[in-house]
């Protein structure tokens, strides 16, 4: 049979096009959104991702602005550039590429970025918003899953979600989102006893662990929905995800790809936070 495969590419592009269409109105009525990315030294993963999101800007007409420095920008230095941003008008969301240098805290630069400019959805109180089901930014990775789920009308209330992986960027915030649409979740992770017995449960499976391979046909039952968010390089440097996709495919009724799964939507989803903050900044 088969599973049917989510193309995260198709419905990113669909995204992509109805912003873009919000986007020129936007400026008809003089409202310019844009957004500032900071890069912090030259990862090259980091560059990729940049590019991507800069020519996704481009493409809908979001203004981007690129902030790159070399690795020894110190901590206070970034905190300031980001004080700036905070209250630069021409920026309606800010985004800092992680990982960053290990002498800068995370954490500290997430707290910097203004709540109302966090189109990432990793300040505490936007985090905090989210988990009591008030309006807030959404992480982009799971809220572009979401959006997945609900293009290809996969019902969410009253099914097992299993969730394996618990980042503050993936995991954590990916349960609480499918808590809000009723959805039962189990939290999995590095310390979790006997994996397979919790996998095998779930109705909806999600990965994100950076693990190769991690989840094969064993570890699912039939007609299991799967969502994979790893990105990882096989022995021949390709992409590949988290799950098994050739076993895994066989046994689920909807599966991702890696690629062109879960990354075109995380975009997606951060191009339309910055068009949503920049109509909230202008009172629309």
């Amino acid at each position: 049979m088969g599973a049917i495969i989510i193309d995260g590419k198709e419905i990113a592009k669909r995204k992509r096009e109805n912003l873009k269409i919000k986007v020129s109105e936007l400026k008809e009525q003089g409202i310019q959104p844009g957004l500032a990315v900071v890069l912090v030294g030259n990862d090259q993963a980091s560059l990729t991702y940049v590019r991507n999101k800069q020519k996704a800007c481009k493409e809908v007409g979001i203004e981007s602005y690129l902030y790159q420095y070399d690795e020894t920008l110190s901590e206070s230095e970034l905190l300031s550039i980001i004080e700036k941003l905070n209250n630069d008008p021409k920026v309606d969301g800010i985004l800092v590429q992680l990982p960053l240098p290990r002498h800068i805290s995370p954490q500290k630069v997430i707290e910097t970025i203004h709540p109302e400019k966090d189109v990432d959805g990793f300040h505490p109180m936007n985090v905090g918003r989210m988990s009591v089901g008030q309006e807030s930014f959404l992480p982009c990775t799971p809220f572009g899953i979401l959006e997945m789920l609900k293009e290809m009308e996969i019902s969410i209330a009253g099914k097992h979600a299993v969730i394996v992986g618990r980042s503050n960027i993936v995991g954590k915030p990916m349960g609480q989102l499918l808590l809000n649409h009723d959805a039962t979740v189990t939290y999995c992770h590095s310390k979790t006893k006997d994996l397979q017995i919790h996998t095998r449960q779930a109705d909806l499976l999600i990965v994100a662990t950076g693990k190769q391979n991690l989840i094969s046909k064993e570890d699912v039952k039939d007609g299991v929905v799967v969502i994979d968010v790893g990105m990882n390089r096989d022995e021949n440097g390709k992409l590949c995800g988290d799950v098994n996709f050739t076993e895994v495919k066989e046994k689920a009724s909807f599966i991702t790809p890696v690629p062109g799964g879960v990354g075109p939507m995380t975009i997606a989803m951060l191009l339309f936070n910055t068009v949503q903050a920049a109509e909230k900044r202008h009172g629309r």
